[in-house]
């Protein structure tokens, strides 16, 4: 299965959206930011990528600022896909 890391500026909007996540029926689980990314508060919300529509609706309709993108990892590194 494939997976996408939502990443975000700050600890608190990742437990947020993570939590926001849960609460949308949506699995999901608090990671390490990987190095690849290079930035962020540290962790990062990832989840499958089944959900990737319904976690960008989400997104869009909570605005943070804090919100840094959506990556996926390959053999190279990260790689932004929102």
């Amino acid at each position: 299965m494939s997976y996408y890391i939502a990443v975000f500026k700050s600890r608190s909007a990742t437990l947020n959206f993570a939590k926001l996540l849960k609460m949308n029926n949506m699995p999901c689980a608090i990671i390490n930011t990987p190095s690849s990314i290079g930035y962020a508060c540290g962790i990062s919300v990832k989840f499958l990528s089944d959900y990737f529509f319904k976690v960008k609706e989400l997104l869009s309709r909570q605005v943070s600022t804090s919100f840094d993108g959506i990556f996926t990892l390959d053999g190279k590194g990260a790689v932004r896909i929102f």
